[in-house]
């Protein structure tokens, strides 16, 4: 090895243009910034939804309407899912675990059991919630709806 063939290592050097160094290097002067302005200067940055001073978008349009931050939504299962897990498992109790396994809702879902569709089996739900016909169709079969 001699000065002949020194080159530098693998990923050192980086191909790009380099800004700011100076007349002779084609990016001198205004560095690529342009002249004059708010841009051109340093410790510039745009605050975010800023558009020039024109009032920005978000406050142009029209607010409306009414969000209840104490509302609970629920994760809505039919009894015909229900007819349908319990007969592919062979299954007699049917919690949230259970439904949750079977991807009909997420961990953190809050779960209420509706009557639309038809119940053939003996089935014991565990749930958040039910509505009226559920509750009456689980009963006339024998079965029960455990509100949790």
């Amino acid at each position: 090895m001699d000065l002949s063939n020194l080159k530098p290592a693998e990923g050192s050097v980086k191909n790009r243009k380099r800004i700011g160094r100076g007349a002779g290097s084609g990016r001198g002067g205004t560095s690529t910034r342009g002249h004059k302005g708010q841009k051109s200067r340093s410790g510039y940055s745009k605050r975010f939804g800023f558009e020039g001073g024109q009032m920005p978008i978000h406050r142009r349009l029209p607010k409306f309407g009414f969000t209840n931050i104490n509302r609970v939504e629920y994760k809505a299962v039919n009894l015909d899912v229900i007819e349908k897990l319990a007969k592919d498992n062979s299954l007699s109790v049917i919690d949230v675990d259970i439904l949750v396994k079977a991807g009909l809702a997420s961990k953190n879902d809050k779960i209420k059991i509706l009557g639309n569709g038809e119940l053939t089996v003996k089935v014991e739900l565990k749930a958040h919630g039910f509505s009226k016909t559920a509750v009456e169709t689980i009963e006339k079969l024998g079965g029960q709806a455990v509100k949790i």
